[in-house]
């Protein structure tokens, strides 16, 4: 995370993404802030028919993300995406 903007990406992931997110039928299981190293931390999973990658293709090609005006760059350093399967 860019130095300064841990809360301000906090509270706009809240207002913009999370919404639109589980408008997408996305599921957000939590989000968490390490403040100790500077980072916003977020799980995320979608069970659909077209799967984790198209609709999330679709999500950010979508007319609603591109109005939000929000671009991640503007606060993110570096993103880390790991995929993880469910064991219980």
């Amino acid at each position: 995370m860019r130095d300064g903007l841990l809360d301000e990406w906090a509270a706009k992931w809240r207002e913009l993404i999370v919404p639109l997110r589980l408008k997408f039928g996305f599921e957000i299981q939590g989000a968490w802030l390490d403040r100790e190293r500077n980072r916003f931390i977020w799980v995320i999973s979608y069970d659909g028919p077209e799967g984790f990658a198209e609709r999330n293709r679709q999500y950010w090609s979508s007319p609603e993300r591109e109005s939000m005006n929000l671009d991640p760059d503007d606060y993110l350093v570096e993103t880390e995406v790991r995929e993880v399967e469910t064991v219980i």
